[in-house]
């Protein structure tokens, strides 16, 4: 047992660089992630709202098969998958990528859905009576007041796809979990850099958290 007389900051000082660069990495993994998962997330959330049976089949099907898999098992998969189906070099960032996309998307989806469903039917109609066609109300009247209505989850889903970046050392990236992980096993101090990993986990997600109920209590007034 490291006793805290024993504990080197000076490794971790060290590392930092070395750790910014996976940090980087997971904040860009995650930006990338989320833009792309909310916008497919949004398509599929309309999709399973429409009238047509076909789109709805689909968004269901979609939401319910990626909701069954374990992501680390989607994002293993995307990362041998996608290079065969576009038969050329993809690389592991790419894959990841796609892999977070497409799962997230799901998640994101019945989140958008239910912040489609919270808007009142006569907001639609008030579209319709000035003459907007489907997708003019649904761009301009339905969709604004329900990302504003989801913003608080919208936000807490990213804080969590965050954490989930952890996962992409599977794929050989060098996400801030690994990069702490690597530093650790090299210089054989484990206990220092998972306890400064942890921490930089929690003080980030609970800042983000915390900024979200702030956030939901302004929406609130």
């Amino acid at each position: 047992m490291i006793m805290l007389g024993d504990f080197d900051f000076g490794v971790i000082v060290t590392a930092l660089p070395y750790l910014w660069d996976g940090m980087q990495l997971s904040l860009l993994l995650t930006g990338l992630a989320a833009v792309g998962s909310i916008f497919l997330g949004t398509l599929l959330a309309l999709m399973r709202l429409s009238s047509i049976r076909l789109f709805q089949w689909i968004g269901a099907i979609w939401v319910n098969f990626f909701r069954s898999l374990p992501l680390l098992l989607v994002i293993f998969w995307f990362y041998f998958l996608v290079p065969l189906i576009v038969q050329g070099q993809v690389d592991a960032f790419e894959s990841a990528l796609i892999g977070f996309v497409l799962f997230e998307a799901a998640y994101f989806c019945e989140i958008m859905r239910s912040g489609i469903q919270s808007i009142s039917r006569g907001q639609a109609w008030s579209g319709y009576a000035l003459g907007l066609k489907y997708s003019q109300t649904m761009r301009y009247v339905v969709l604004p007041q329900a990302f504003r209505n989801m913003l608080p989850i919208l936000l807490t889903q990213t804080i969590i796809l965050f954490q989930d970046t952890s996962l992409v050392f599977v794929v050989g990236l060098a996400d801030f979990m690994t990069s702490a992980v690597t530093v650790a096993q090299r210089d054989s101090r484990l206990v220092e850099l998972y306890v400064f990993a942890a921490l930089v986990y929690f003080v980030m997600c609970y800042f983000a958290s915390l900024s979200v109920k702030i956030l939901q209590k302004k929406m609130h007034k």
